[in-house]
Parts: structure tokens; C-alpha cells; sequence
């Protein structure tokens, strides 16, 4: 009960404060810079919420964070017989990057990335790292 009532507070404390932080952003840009009138509390709370809606959706955010995929899909292939194995890599053989051996693998690192000897394994390193391209 008593963690129920936590989330219910904590929603209605997020709701009060993003519908706050957008009345007054939207009050102090939108007219200046379209022309377009300001708004009350009440809209920008509609705002929040359609902006919820549109964008990010009411769903369960799962995965473990932006790393999640790559601690699952260890998971996978620590589960995987060496056939499974053999069967997965041959199919992504087709797929450019995406395939231990392939471009972008570090066989030493054991993981996809950047070679320490350049970018592909070339020897090749991006415009940035050369300083190509500069007085251009």
C-alpha cells in the first residue's frame, strides 16, 4: 500500500513539474519566436501528456539500460552450442560489420569496435583523428 501511494505521489510531483517547466518555456518562446499565444497550467499539462503519448509511450522501460541488448544477447550465445554458434555466424556473414572476423571485430578484444591500429583494420583513421580536411 504504502509503495502505491510513493509512486502516486511521485507521478503527481513529475506531472507538477513538467507541466510547470513547459507552461513557462512555452510562455516565454513560443510567442517571441512563432507568434503563437501563451498558455495555461492546465495546457501544459495536456502538452506533457500528448507529448508522453506521441513520443515515448506508457511502457515499461526493460533492458537494462542503453547497454541491456549487449547483456542479452551474451546471454544468448553463452547459452548456444558451438553449432548454434557456427549457424549464427554464418548468417550474419552476409550483414557487412556484424560478424566476429568480420569488419569492425577485434578479435582481441573479443567484442565490435574500433581496431587499435585504425578504423577497419586499414590503418585507416576518421578526418578528425588526421586533421584532413582542416583550412579547407
Amino acid at each position: 500500500m504504502f509503495k502505491v501511494l510513493k509512486i502516486i505521489v511521485l507521478v503527481a510531483l513529475a506531472l507538477t513539474v513538467f507541466g510547470f517547466l513547459t507552461e513557462h518555456l512555452w510562455n516565454w518562446l513560443m510567442p517571441a519566436i512563432f507568434g503563437l499565444k501563451t498558455i495555461t497550467f492546465v495546457q501544459a499539462l495536456g502538452l506533457v501528456v500528448l507529448s508522453k503519448i506521441l513520443l515515448g509511450g506508457f511502457h515499461k522501460h526493460a533492458g537494462g539500460g542503453p547497454r541491456g541488448w549487449k547483456r542479452e544477447m551474451g546471454e544468448r550465445w553463452a547459452r548456444m552450442t558451438p553449432e548454434e554458434r557456427e549457424k549464427f555466424r554464418e548468417g550474419m556473414k552476409g550483414r557487412r560489420g556484424c560478424w566476429p572476423g568480420g569488419e569492425g571485430w577485434d578479435a582481441r578484444r573479443g567484442g565490435w569496435g574500433p581496431r587499435p591500429e585504425g578504423w577497419g583494420g586499414r590503418g585507416e583513421t576518421p578526418a578528425t583523428e588526421t586533421n584532413r580536411g582542416e583550412g579547407i
